[in-house]
């Protein structure tokens, strides 16, 4: 499975601000030091490097997937570095939900998965809030089954 589409809408929305931010102070600050034109051509390099940015996320967006399976979860991610982490149920110690302020808005939710191990921590980030909680107390419960069958 994969995250929401609305994962891609809250982090296309976070370029898109910062985006704007930067080319209205960098494009009004060119304007007052050197002219109009340099204006306009600083504020549309910021605009070419928010459409590149924009690509990048959406590939990372895309990237993310994670798959249940009997005994393990996968996680896969990665754009440049295709990274698969698979988690056994038995050795998860707790799972956790978070959403920060922007994914509150736009309703979604990453689960975090946390083993003895720091490195084999996973993630698995913009969930629908139900879908997070559904996949948190299924893996709990899996986790403790499979801990309690040790």
């Amino acid at each position: 499975m994969s995250p929401s589409p609305r994962l891609w809408l809250m982090r296309s929305a976070e370029v898109m601000a910062v985006a704007l931010l930067l080319a209205g102070m960098v494009g009004a600050a060119a304007t007052l030091v050197v002219g109009p034109g340099a204006g306009a051509i600083a504020a549309s390099g910021l605009a070419l490097c928010a459409l590149i940015v924009l690509w990048f996320v959406r590939n990372r967006v895309r990237s993310w997937s994670y798959q249940e399976r009997d005994e393990d979860l996968i996680v896969e991610r990665g754009v440049l570095v295709r990274r698969l982490s698979v988690v056994p149920y038995g050795r998860m110690q707790f799972v956790d939900v978070t959403a920060g302020p922007v994914g509150r808005l736009f309703r979604l939710a990453t689960v975090r998965l946390h083993t003895a191990a720091a490195a084999s921590d996973a993630r698995i980030p913009g969930l629908e809030r139900e879908e997070a909680a559904r996949l948190r107390d299924r893996l709990a419960a899996l986790g403790e089954a499979k801990a309690a069958g040790l």
